[in-house]
């Protein structure tokens, strides 16, 4: 049986997003595919009674992508966003028992993050409002963007301060036009209702000084009927100048940390969180906390665990179940469930668990269901330990996927690193094979036991795979993480335990498994594992061939170029304008002087994150110096092109990842 090709990007499915109906039997989630045809990704909402008395059926038949299905309290509709009629997904209602969905906006940008108030006359979401220039459709004839704060654009968003996003409500019955309820300079997300049905609670920074701190709060909104709002602050006034209806917006928490996803109890009492202290102080764990709606007094829950308790990708909002909560929490390569009493009176208690990582969850009516994936399985639906969606078979059961072995390595100063080992598809008994070195992004994220497509096309292709989580990572303590912070945060700074770590999990993989190739090990990685890459072959020659793919480069232009550069002050510990030299000391382009590996260098076009720039910088250098390097740059992709670019680029990119590796760590592989 053959492995995974990169043509089979194509082929993948994930299931995610669930949601239980309110009587506990039926959940409803997001069927993800991918039209080869037209290299675009597919979505539709799919439904399965949790008692197994049925298969899964498709629920939506939008052509395009239908996503974020939300029960109404009654369990009767169901919401879900779609782009069935336009470019940007629109929020549409569908009886539950099936027949004819119900059209509820046509707005110019995606809906996004809906939820219904507890009565149910109403649904919340959030969308962005562009400026009037947007209206000019001719750019060369466009008003040029005016800015006055950092924060104005977004990877994979684009520009953000001339679209800001913001709250909105509208009838679910289709009776109204949607209503604004948020405005003004301000990003505002994540909307829940209070049980009154007429208070909104959200996230949003609006201090003075929102857009070079790091902090924001949980405001408040009165959400019953009236005019469209004009943003007022923390005015308490209910008529403007003009004597029309203004909405009161209120502050809740005292700008003390970075609030996230907040779930306002049913007794109206507290609303649970996520929360990270505030300021630069990079990383530490996001936490559940649950704050007085009344007073805004906040109170951690799960610091006893220490661990990241909001999980990469974004978690969802802590789940109420009576008096306790649940929400994900990263360990050890896994992301796991955990239920903590909303009252701060006992420890987290862990609810699944497993080699696995927990993708997606809900909760209603007692009953629980989970999305786990793990290193040979696509993302499924569960219910306890029945699995109610079998999507992926088709794709898991043709191919030979290799398992992950887990191994620890100990570091230079004694340090234990977890790291994994995968064997190539066609491993035979006494072969030896080139090794890939994989390194994560973040870096404070986790590689571990989940399905990773580039694991199992490298495997695939004759390759063994090494991937570990170096200090820096997260899913361990807090402390691991905060291991390679900045001079001066009183650390070392990025490419100094995170290298001795990685260096000592390349030596323990080549030492322990007879069948890795010592003369034939490359290395690749992504983002801050791009860093890792090209800091790597600055200062060690021990790998045959590298591919840094979206890097960070040079701290002295990322600083100004990236969407967010300058925040990783948080991780240095100064401005640039305060201390150029480390800024300049901690850049892997300084030591390209020292580069001869053979280095492959990737990038997408329109990266806000670590932009083009970053790449070409490095490839020039590297050229001048007349080292075999090559610069392959993606049109039209992001920063996240690897997981969620075009399916055709996607492949495009395993091909030539493929193909450099192949010829040096290769050869005979490559055509004549």
């Amino acid at each position: 049986m053959r492995g995974m090709t990169p043509e089979d990007v194509n082929d993948l499915v994930a299931v995610a997003d669930p949601r239980v109906s309110p009587d506990g039997r039926t959940a409803a989630y997001v069927l993800v595919t991918i039209d080869k045809e037209s290299a675009e990704y597919r979505s539709a909402v799919w439904v399965v009674p949790l008692d197994g008395s049925a298969p899964p059926r498709r629920f939506t038949s939008g052509s395009k992508r239908d996503s974020s299905p939300r029960w109404s309290p009654d369990g009767s509709q169901l919401a879900f966003t779609s782009s069935r009629e336009s470019d940007a997904a629109q929020l549409f209602v569908i009886p539950a028992s099936g027949g004819e969905a119900v059209k509820l906006t046509d707005l110019k940008e995606d809906v996004a993050q809906p939820v219904w108030s507890p009565d149910g006359s109403r649904i919340a979401f959030t969308s962005r409002v562009r400026d009037a220039a947007y209206e000019q459709e001719d750019e060369r004839k466009r008003a040029p963007r005016r800015f006055r704060r950092l924060g104005f654009k977004l990877d994979s968003v684009g520009w953000t301060a001339d679209r800001p996003r913001h709250v909105f409500v509208v009838q679910a019955d289709g009776s109204s036009e949607p209503v604004q309820l948020t405005d003004g300079d301000h990003e505002d997300s994540a909307p829940t209702w209070a049980p009154d049905s007429r208070r909104l609670a959200f996230v949003s920074a609006r201090h003075e000084d929102w857009d070079i701190d790091a902090a924001n709060d949980i405001y408040i909104v009165d959400a019953g009927e009236g005019d469209v709002v004009r943003e007022v602050g923390r005015l308490t006034a209910t008529e403007d100048q003009e004597g029309a209806r203004v909405r009161e917006v209120s502050r809740l928490t005292p700008t003390d940390a970075q609030y996230s996803n907040p779930s306002w109890s049913p007794d109206g009492s507290l609303i649970a969180c996520g929360h990270t202290p505030a300021g630069f102080d990079f990383p530490r764990h996001g936490q559940i906390a649950v704050v007085d709606a009344s007073t805004g007094r906040s109170k951690v829950l799960t610091a006893s665990l220490d661990r990241n308790c909001e999980p990469y990708p974004a978690a969802r909002e802590p789940i109420w179940a009576g008096d306790r909560l649940l929400f994900g929490c990263e360990d050890h390569g896994n992301t796991h469930l955990y239920m903590v009493p909303a009252d701060g009176s006992g420890q987290p208690e862990p609810v699944v668990t497993g080699e696995l990582r927990v993708a997606g969850y809900d909760l209603a009516a007692g009953m629980g269901v989970h999305v786990a994936t793990t290193v040979q399985q696509l993302p499924e639906l569960w219910f306890g330990d029945r699995r109610l969606t079998d999507h992926g078979s088709d794709f898991t059961g043709g191919r030979a996927l290799s398992e992950a072995e887990r191994f620890v390595a100990t570091s230079a100063d004694g340090s234990q690193v977890d790291a994994w080992i995968m064997r190539p598809v066609d491993f035979e008994e006494g072969s030896r094979y080139p090794v890939l070195l994989n390194i994560h992004g973040g870096p404070f994220t986790q590689y571990g036991n989940g399905f990773l497509d580039e694991f199992h096309v490298y495997t695939a292709a004759g390759y063994v795979v090494v991937y570990s989580n170096p200090r820096g990572s997260s899913g361990y303590s807090e402390e691991w993480g905060r291991a390679i912070r900045g001079p001066a945060n009183e650390g070392p700074g990025w490419g100094t335990r995170d290298y001795e770590d990685l260096m000592a999990v390349t030596d323990e993989a080549l030492s322990r498994y007879d069948f890795c190739d010592p003369d034939r090990v490359g290395v690749i990685g992504g983002s801050y594992g791009g860093y890792m890459t090209t800091w790597i072959v600055g200062h060690t020659k021990r790998f045959a061939a590298a591919c840094s793919e979206r890097a960070v480069n040079n701290w002295v232009s990322m600083y100004g170029s990236s969407d967010a550069g300058w925040i990783f002050k948080g991780y240095i510990g100064s401005e640039l304008h305060e201390d150029v030299d480390t800024y300049v000391r901690l850049s892997p382009s300084t030591y390209a002087p020292d580069i001869t590996t053979p280095l492959l260098i990737l990038h997408s076009e329109n990266d806000l994150r670590c932009p083009v720039e970053q790449g070409e910088h490095l490839f020039t250098t590297l050229r001048l110096l007349k080292r075999d390097v090559e610069l392959v740059r993606f049109p039209a992709e992001s920063h996240e092109l690897s997981r969620s670019g075009s399916p055709a680029h996607r492949v495009m990119r395993f091909e030539a990842i493929l193909e450099w590796f192949g010829r040096y760590l290769r050869p005979e592989t490559q055509a004549r």
